[in-house]
């Protein structure tokens, strides 16, 4: 009983542990259907493993969707021709499994359709349930929470209709931070801060080849003392070995990295909710393509959301054309997490894939963890 109230008490936590139970008292499947790993497929092409694609739909499929698509199941003869109907049928379940519903049958969809040992869902969930020792066990009443491994954010708010989008986070070498803070601010037409490392690793090799590349793209150059300053009147070797320093800033724009809005909650990672002029990335099932920041699908929608305003409101704003800040009333927490189980809006328990590789780091943690306490038991 001291034990249990040691434990979080809140609501993701017990339904982690209810899950959990779940797992642990069902034995491991032994009709795992097998779709053969590199398996591509679009409209039109042949495979022998189309068989084993519509047998994982009828196994994994909701009800409703079988109940929609059950002349197509019905009609199936076990041929390996990719069929228009077989497509429809696998858009439906892409869409349910909240995967871009394009009808090409690759390495996520076949993922989603086979799911996952018992076993690995276990693991996931025992590991969420140490990662919600992380954060605080009351996460508000407010909040927006985003779970990286999910590529999604949401924001949540007493009464009304959860917000939840896509969003890009870093790239496996640029990887988003797991931490919470306080929203602070919206910001309006932002100008973008280049980073160093962007600077130097990116912009260099265009500016060797045009010293005026920055002048002309729409970035200003600047002392820091803050004089504004040609771009080819540069040492960029300087900056680059750290014998110069100075400042480059994008100025607000349509084609401006930040796009129209950015949303702060000031931290030590400097990390932020933004706009972006790359839309399509939105598209894609795995979405860890940003230096470090979360894009987010409709900026707007979110910036409305935790100003307690109206989009036709910020997208007003928008078009003042101004660089302008407001200040978000309130104290709205946001949670840049990262889980590859968790609780659904609907209460299920979703899997994600561990795009970060964290679990199997977070799992070699505590099993030394684990053996430095057994041998300290013993000595």
């Amino acid at each position: 009983m001291a034990l249990e109230k040691a434990q979080p008490q809140n609501d993701h936590f017990r339904k982690l542990t209810a899950e959990l139970a779940r797992l642990k008292a069902e034995d491991e499947e032994t009709d795992q259907i097998v779709i053969a790993p590199g398996t591509f497929l679009k409209a039109g092409d042949s495979s022998p493993e189309m068989k084993n694609i519509v047998a994982a739909i009828r196994k994994n499929g909701s009800q409703d969707l079988k109940t929609a698509h059950a002349e197509t199941l019905e009609a199936y003869d076990g041929s390996d021709l990719y069929t228009p109907e077989l497509v429809e049928l696998v858009r439906a379940f892409q869409k349910e499994a909240k995967l871009t519903a394009d009808g090409i049958v690759g390495k996520n969809t076949i993922t989603a359709m086979v799911g996952e040992t018992n076993a690995a869902k276990i693991a996931k969930v025992e590991l969420a349930m140490e990662r919600s020792r992380w954060i605080p066990e009351d996460l508000g009443e407010r909040k927006v929470f985003i779970n990286q491994a999910s590529f999604t954010a949401t924001y949540t708010s007493p009464g009304d209709v959860p917000l939840s989008m896509r969003v890009v986070v870093g790239t496996k070498s640029n990887q988003t931070n797991f931490f919470y803070d306080k929203i602070e601010v919206v910001e309006y037409n932002p100008y973008w801060g280049v980073p160093y490392s962007i600077i130097v690793n990116e912009m260099l090799p265009k500016l060797a080849k045009d010293p005026s590349y920055l002048d002309r793209a729409g970035y200003e150059v600047t002392t820091p003392g803050g004089r504004q300053i040609s771009s080819a009147a540069v040492d960029w070797y300087a900056v680059a070995t750290k014998q110069q320093s100075v400042n480059v800033r994008q100025y607000p724009g349509s084609s401006n990295a930040l796009g129209e809005v950015k949303i702060l909650f000031p931290n030590k990672h400097h990390i932020y909710m933004h706009d972006t002029p790359a839309k399509n990335l939105f598209a894609k099932d795995m979405r860890a393509y940003s230096h470090g920041c979360i894009r987010l699908q409709d900026p707007k929608a979110m910036a409305a959301a935790v100003l307690g305003k109206s989009k036709e409101y910020v997208t007003s704003r928008i078009g003042n054309g101004q660089n302008e800040q407001e200040q978000v009333t309130g104290d709205i927490p946001v949670y840049v997490s990262y889980f590859t189980a968790w609780p659904e809006l609907d209460g299920s328990i979703a899997y994600y894939t561990d795009v970060y590789d964290r679990d199997r780091y977070l799992l070699q943690a505590i099993e030394k963890t684990e053996e430095a306490r057994a041998k300290a038991r013993t000595s």
